[in-house]
């Protein structure tokens, strides 16, 4: 009878543990393009699955949050201005009460740096958050390490 038991509980539990999978909608890829001897653009691109989006950097406070990239300082590169994205979606939205604007499918953002020797790493953060028509995940934060060759 234990045994039984013991069977029904791991056929429980194995049910239960792949009902509950993570959801990853959103698949980061990152490449990197000299434009000079001393400057570069790296590219952070966003594919998204079907019917998710991730939201612009320029949202007002009160709603969903917003992209976010963070680069820690360096001495092999310089930022020059702020991270770049094309134009976005911009929807009202009544469950926050106000326009939103994002990004559906794909997005490249982009972040121009200034080289201060021939190779580097740009490295950095981006915190995003991912919804769809039914739902929003929690905001996630993925680590970057982009090779400038």
């Amino acid at each position: 009878m234990k045994k039984i038991s013991l069977i029904l509980s791991f056929v429980l539990f194995t049910v239960i543990g792949a009902s509950a999978q993570i959801e990853k909608p959103v698949t980061w890829s990152y490449a990197a393009k000299k434009i000079s001897k001393t400057e570069a653009v790296v590219y952070m691109k966003a594919t998204m699955d079907e019917g998710w989006h991730i939201y612009s950097q320029t949202l007002k406070p009160g709603g969903p949050s917003p992209t976010i990239f963070s680069f820690p300082a360096s001495k092999d590169y310089t930022l020059v201005g702020k991270t770049t994205e094309p134009k976005a979606t911009t929807y009202f939205d009544e469950n926050f009460k106000m326009n939103v604007s994002y990004f559906g499918k794909q997005v490249i953002f982009q972040q121009k740096v200034k080289l201060n020797k021939a190779t580097a790493t740009v490295k950095g953060k981006v915190e995003f958050m991912v919804c769809n028509d039914k739902q929003c995940l929690p905001p996630e934060e993925v680590s970057f390490s982009i090779p400038v060759k």
